[in-house]
């Protein structure tokens, strides 16, 4: 085991690729004992982790590179963990010159996959990837999956939901940081006015207006909350939650951190990009049937980005248009 007083890890966005990382910082800090972790991510990012009780220090990124450098040089770190791998994460590499381990970004693999139809990914999750980058350090995947922690002042309260909704509700994730990503509005309605169950849509204030929309099908069994809540606040509401239908975004991760029933809705982006639910070795083998599902048509065309794109490169959008409403709805119904 190598003994280490303090520890860099790297980590600037997104919310749901900090919450894919969220195992290094757990079994790094049980398994290397009096280990302290510092975290860099960006500022804009704060929330994500800041509850976490296995990060002893934070540093935040905002446009401030030479300060930055200055105080992460004057720590005198052991080990840099990277798990960005981009040009800003390797500056700070270069300047502070300590040991590293960095993540395999598998470019060239992806680049293949969503643009070549060629799949020479490695069919290895982001998180255990995450994990390799500490295996020379003696630490190794507990199992335990994600983890998500909610600061006091950030916990839901029972007033904060609907009377209608305190007795269980389905949580829809509509947003997401690209178009081709979200499930479409008039899907939306179609499946939450078919819905015979309380159902809360969660997302942030840009998707307020289209859950305003859905909810106007029966304001009293849909809840809008878009823009309502922060990060934490929503994870709470994630966290109360019977199922979760969700696009490709953080609140799905966040929502197998907790534990939770997710049905994963696919678009420009896909499993095969390996980044699906996770849940940890462990939970899943406790499991008698499958805790979520992956819901996509497999198109030829699909992934087409690894990231998202504003509009369908082919103008048709057919990996969201195509989805069946009344699948998805047995589905849900399924774990309800």
């Amino acid at each position: 085991m190598v003994q280490l007083k303090k520890i860099l890890i790297i980590r600037f966005s997104s919310i749901g690729d900090i919450v894919l990382a969220s195992p290094v910082f757990r079994c790094v800090k049980k398994q290397l004992p009096g280990v302290e972790i510092h975290f860099l991510t960006k500022l804009s990012f704060k929330i994500v982790t800041g509850a976490n009780p296995y990060i002893d220090k934070f540093f935040y990124y905002d446009d401030n590179m030479e300060d930055l450098l200055a105080q992460l040089q004057a720590e005198n770190y052991g080990q840099v963990i990277d798990l960005h791998n981009n040009i800003r994460s390797n500056t700070i590499k270069r300047f502070l010159k300590k040991k590293t381990n960095t993540i395999h970004k598998l470019t060239l693999q992806k680049f293949l996959l969503t643009q070549l139809n060629i799949d020479v990914m490695p069919n290895k999750h982001i998180t255990l990837r995450s994990m390799d980058t500490v295996r020379a350090l003696g630490v190794n995947d507990d199992g335990e999956g994600l983890d998500y922690f909610i600061a006091k002042e950030d916990e839901i309260q029972q007033s904060d939901l609907p009377a209608a909704h305190l007795l269980g509700f389905i949580a829809i994730v509509i947003g997401a940081n690209h178009f081709t990503k979200k499930f479409p509005v008039y899907k939306l309605i179609d499946l939450c006015s078919k819905m015979d169950h309380p159902i809360i849509l969660l997302g942030g204030k840009e998707d307020a207006a289209n859950g305003a929309l859905i909810a106007a099908q029966d304001t009293t069994k849909i809840y809008n909350a878009c823009g309502k809540f922060n990060i934490s606040e929503s994870a709470g509401i994630i966290k109360k939650a019977k199922v979760v239908l969700s696009n490709d975004t953080g609140m799905q991760y966040i929502a197998c951190a907790f534990k939770k029933p997710v049905l994963a809705l696919w678009g420009s982006t896909t499993p095969d990009l390996d980044v699906e639910p996770y849940y940890g070795s462990k939970f899943i083998s406790s499991q008698s049937k499958p805790i979520y599902e992956n819901i996509y048509l497999k198109l030829r065309c699909q992934p087409c980005s690894k990231y998202g794109t504003a509009t369908c490169p082919l103008e048709h959008f057919n990996c969201m248009n195509k989805l069946d409403v009344n699948t998805i709805i047995k589905k849900i119904i399924v774990w309800l």
